[in-house]
């Protein structure tokens, strides 16, 4: 009888989420803590129709140019980790169909931080269901078997802000490459200690003044690793506007919980 070998290969998936994703539905999906903020929840439900266990811990991403996430050990230029600064409880979590948990961040006391903004990443993983012993596979023993795994997770910024904080963001380099394809590029540039996070919204003016929102995306970040992040935004025309005149309005915008503007960070505008 010939023995046969298995390789055994996991493939994490790392996704920053807006809502939910692979049955997990994750709430907020981005947590600051300002100043003298002591702990906050977020809250966890089982969107799928089978009972999952997810660990939590914490990942370092740094962010570039061009919005891409890459996973870290040690902080790059003006980075630091907040990991050090906070507690996790439960950091293992199963969760029935439709069930919900609460899991808590606590705040450490009485540690000496500089001005500006500690951010890590917190890592929800879906551990595997395991198969029950009685469960046989048909092996061909005159091969090698390979097995794939995969092991999806989500991940959402987790910030902790201290001391004298300040931070502006400024839009430039409007362009759109094809007009019968329009898409919008530009660039936000970032100034200040601390991360800026907004939304982006793109309206039309007409020649006779009327207005048309062609794009509108929330949750846009430029982090502390980064000075300006090059974006591109896909226009819906669905009104079939003559976007060869009138004028494009790019706006980026601070919205409260309750999804009131705050603050309007920068307002750029580009003649057709």
């Amino acid at each position: 009888m010939k023995n046969t070998l298995y390789l055994i290969l996991i493939i994490i998936g790392c996704f920053s989420i807006k809502t939910q994703a692979q049955g997990l539905a994750i709430q907020p999906t981005r947590v600051v803590f300002e100043k003298r903020q002591i702990k906050t929840t977020i809250e966890l439900i089982n969107t799928g129709n089978k009972t999952k266990t997810y660990t939590v811990s914490f990942v370092q991403k740094e962010m570039d140019e061009n919005g891409v996430f890459t996973e870290i050990t040690t902080p790059g230029p003006n980075q630091m980790f907040s990991d050090k600064l906070l507690r996790i409880y439960p950091r293992r979590v199963t969760l029935n169909p439709g069930e919900g948990q609460i899991v808590m961040l606590q705040r450490k006391r009485n540690i000496v931080l500089n001005d500006g903004e500690y951010r890590s990443h917190l890592f929800f993983r879906a551990i595997p269901d395991k198969k029950p012993l009685s469960a046989k596979e048909d092996v061909d023993t005159e091969s090698i078997g390979v097995k794939i795994t995969p092991l999806f997770g989500f991940s959402i910024p987790i910030i902790v802000r201290s001391g004298e904080v300040n931070v502006t963001a400024t839009i430039t380099d409007l362009k759109i490459p094809d007009i019968k394809k329009p898409t919008l590029n530009f660039t936000v540039h970032r100034k200040g200690n601390v991360s800026v996070y907004g939304d982006l919204v793109v309206d039309y003016i007409s020649d006779k003044g009327e207005c048309y929102t062609l794009a509108n995306m929330r949750g846009i970040a430029v982090y502390t690793t980064i000075e300006k992040r090059f974006m591109s935004l896909k226009l819906n025309n669905k009104d079939n506007l003559d976007l060869t005149k009138g004028s494009l309005k790019l706006s980026y915008i601070k919205r409260d919980d309750n999804n009131k503007n705050v603050e309007i960070f920068d307002t750029a505008t580009m003649l057709l």
